[in-house]
């Protein structure tokens, strides 16, 4: 993943960490489906990456489940025969979101599957609001005159992306679009952040 990130320094936001997260999901509605990959890319403000995880989810009749839209995610049966159950996988992205700013780009989306596949494991989920980087690329664009798609977003900023809609790939592109959207609505602070929850609802 290569980026040219803009250079200038915010020291307020030197020490933060952003657990940027992606999920590929077997539907659009998070009572009804499931998450069948999850990516955490956990960065600084700049886009200098400090960790990845990611791995696919074992649905619990991983043999009959629905896998829901083959052509965009690309996600068979095989891969998830091995792969770990919600459970673990929930346990282990709460661990590494700790201590960070739970980011995603229509983080609404996102974080909904995520919470409701936390609830069904008993894992405790981070009570903060997290931040969305659709939201913020769109205050950049009041008349909603651009688009701010991911890929797009991409492209405007001169980031390298992978395969759209795999869950890695996708939380990489975000980690290095992020310092380009906080340069460019001069975010110092953590307080600055809290404009940028998702709040309301969007669609990818």
């Amino acid at each position: 993943m290569a980026s040219t990130a803009p250079a200038a320094d915010s020291s307020a936001l030197a020490a933060t960490r952003f657990a940027v997260v992606d999920v590929e999901t077997s539907g659009l509605r998070p009572r009804r489906h499931r998450v069948l990959q999850v990516a955490v890319v956990t960065a600084d403000a700049h886009g200098n990456v400090v960790s990845e995880w990611s791995t696919y989810v074992r649905p619990r009749w991983w043999r009959f489940a629905r896998l829901g839209p083959r052509d965009v995610h690309g996600i068979t049966r095989a891969m998830l025969r091995n792969a770990p159950r919600e459970s673990e996988v929930m346990a282990e992205m709460a661990a590494r979101l700790h201590g960070s700013v739970l980011t995603a780009h229509n983080a609404g989306f996102d974080i909904a599957f995520l919470r409701r596949a936390a609830r069904r494991s008993g894992v405790a989920w981070p009570g903060a609001q997290p931040l969305c980087t659709l939201r913020m690329s769109r205050a950049l664009d009041p008349d909603r005159q651009q688009s701010h798609r991911l890929a797009d977003l991409c492209e405007r900023y001169g980031v390298r992306a992978g395969r759209a809609h795999d869950a890695l790939a996708d939380a990489e592109a975000t980690a290095a679009v992020l310092p380009h959207l906080l340069d460019a609505l001069h975010v110092e602070s953590l307080a600055d952040l809290t404009a940028y929850a998702p709040w309301g609802s969007a669609q990818r």
